[in-house]
This record gives structure tokens, C-alpha cells and sequence, in this order.
């Protein structure tokens, strides 16, 4: 992504420029998709795109831009992400809903900003770690990975996909899981900690895959 281009119309936007938001929703776009299919329900993967909801999202930045104006202290990735959140909270409620109205069952209710998947991140830290023909050992990985994330409190799983797969930093992590700047780097750095064990499998040894 092009910072220099995203600071600018940021701030034009901070302005009071309607006519940038567009640009900067298109900017962000792949980020948010990214961030979307990180927490999409496992239940919901082939009835919901996380285009889709990406899109839906896109109504709510345009109404509530003149509320983000007002608040000088929020970043606006962090609200971008925010209303993302939101909208797939909105679309998961949605959507199971209908699934168990279907099978006849109570639907669950969900969190206002749907939790990260271990599942799907497990998933994105094997993905390139071994090939199509390698499909036990990338097998055996995974569920060596997911296992170690499921070890971990949900704030660490959140933290671990915000800094290393969505690319933000310490402090836009902090305010979007609302805590302290310190507390998310000490986080963050605890769970890297207790995840190396398994994602040392993921790496191949010096002359060969490891085992």
C-alpha cells in the first residue's frame, strides 16, 4: 500500500472531503477483505464472500464518516476496521440465523466484533510451507500450529494476526483491542514466544524439509 498516498488523502478527508473517501475505502480494500476471511465463521465459508461483507461495510463508512471526523483521536485504519467488524458481525448474525431457523435450532449470539479463527490462522502460516505433493506433512504442521494457538488467550490470537498477517502497528493494534500500547507489544511478544515451538516445524532445515 502506498503510505504516502493513504496519509494524504487521509488528511484531506479529515477535511471534511467527501469525494477521497472512495479512494481511500479502495486503497484499504484488499486489507479489509484479508481481515474479513481471518474471522469469517468456518459454518458460513461457502455462503458468505468476504468481498461481500467488505462491501456492506462500505455503506456504513459513508454514513458514519462525519462521526469519524468528530473524533480526532481515532486513526482512520483503525475505524475502517472497526466498521469492517462490524458489518461481518452484522452479516454473521445474518446468515446463521438463517442456517438454524433451517435446522430448526436457536441461532447463537455473537460478539459485536467477531473473534479471530485459529483455524485461518493456522492456515495462513502453513500456506506456502510445503507443496501440493506434501499434503501430510502439511497436514501434520498445521495441526501442530493450531494447536499452539489454541493454547493461547484469545487477546494473544488477535494480537498475533494483527501485527503479523494484517500488518498493523503496535500502537493501531492496541486501539482497535483497546489496551495499552505496552500491554499489546508484551502480548505479542509472549505469544510468539509460545508459538516458535511449532512454527520452527514450518521452516526447512538446513539441507533438507524439516521433520
Amino acid at each position: 500500500m502506498d503510505t504516502d498516498l493513504s496519509d494524504r488523502l487521509v488528511a484531506q478527508a479529515r477535511q471534511g472531503d467527501e469525494a477521497v473517501l472512495s479512494q481511500l475505502f479502495d486503497l484499504y480494500q484488499p486489507v479489509l477483505v484479508r481481515m474479513v476471511d481471518l474471522r469469517l465463521d468456518a459454518a458460513l465459508r461457502r455462503r458468505l464472500d468476504p468481498a461481500d461483507v467488505v462491501q456492506e461495510a462500505w455503506v456504513d463508512v459513508v454514513e458514519r464518516f462525519p462521526s469519524w471526523r468528530a473524533q480526532d483521536a481515532l486513526p482512520f485504519r483503525v475505524w475502517l476496521r472497526l466498521t469492517t467488524g462490524q458489518a461481518l458481525a452484522r452479516a454473521q448474525r445474518r446468515h446463521l440465523a438463517a442456517r438454524m431457523r433451517d435446522a430448526g435450532r436457536d441461532s447463537p449470539i455473537l460478539e459485536s466484533r467477531p473473534s479471530i479463527s485459529a483455524a485461518c490462522v493456522a492456515d495462513a502460516f502453513v500456506a506456502g510451507s510445503t507443496s501440493p505433493t506434501q499434503a501430510a506433512q502439511r497436514e501434520e504442521r498445521r495441526s501442530r500450529v493450531l494447536a499452539a494457538l489454541e493454547e493461547l488467550e484469545e487477546l494473544d490470537r488477535e494480537i498475533v494476526a494483527l501485527r503479523h498477517f494484517e500488518g498493523l502497528s503496535n500502537e493501531e493494534a492496541a486501539a482497535e483491542l483497546s489496551i495499552e500500547p505496552a500491554a499489546a507489544s508484551k502480548r505479542f511478544v509472549r505469544a510468539l514466544l509460545r508459538l516458535r515451538p511449532a512454527l520452527q516445524s514450518l521452516a526447512p532445515e538446513a539441507g533438507g524439509e524439516a521433520r
